[in-house]
């Protein structure tokens, strides 16, 4: 009796994980823009404070949902660890079939400059952390919020206008197609 006990609270712990799990699936190609599942334009509707209408690229915020509270590690680029480049050069490949360099002081380097109130989804938010230029990068959302890997809270979502991050923010702008690479094999 007691073996049957374990074994079905065993089962029943599997399954409620699972329920748990934030397996999405990035429908579409990289650079294709595909409808959301509805889950996922609720939910970052909510978090970002904009209408289910305005989350329109599923396989940005499919690939959000994949990574959010992924640890930092310095150098990291995959689900045991993610740094603020590496998870910007991720991003950039799987959702919009763009290839960056790796490193920050690197990816500074393929934006062409715009002010704050330009930014679209997509676009490379710069913050000079430490005393150094440019020391992180992060990708904007929309309606002032951007995803990046934060060293001490892993992959977050962050307000712009965050009263401790702000005050660290340098550049931003979109990446400039003539510079970035032309297949995933340069510059890795």
């Amino acid at each position: 009796m007691n073996k049957h006990y374990l074994f079905y609270l065993l089962v029943l712990v599997v399954i409620m994980s699972s329920c748990h799990s934030r397996r999405v699936a990035m429908r579409g190609q990289p650079g294709e823009i595909v409808k959301p599942d509805v889950s996922i334009a609720d939910k970052y509707a909510a978090i970002l404070g904009v209408d289910k209408s305005n989350i329109q690229n599923g396989r940005l915020y499919a690939f959000v949902e994949q990574w959010m509270g992924t640890p930092y590690k310095f150098g990291g680029e995959d689900k045991d660890g993610v740094d603020c480049s590496g998870l910007v050069q991720l991003l950039e490949q799987q959702v919009y079939g763009i290839n960056i360099p790796r490193s920050t002081s690197q990816q500074i380097n393929v934006i062409k400059r715009k002010y704050e109130e330009e930014l679209v989804e997509g676009d490379l938010l710069f913050f000079d952390y430490d005393g150094k230029k440019f020391s992180h990068v992060a990708v904007y959302l929309q309606n002032g919020y951007y995803v990046h890997a934060s060293s001490s809270k892993g992959v977050i979502i962050t307000k712009l206008h965050d009263p401790y991050t702000y005050k660290y923010f340098s550049r931003c702008g979109s990446i400039k197609l003539d510079t970035a690479y032309a297949n995933s094999d340069q510059g890795m």
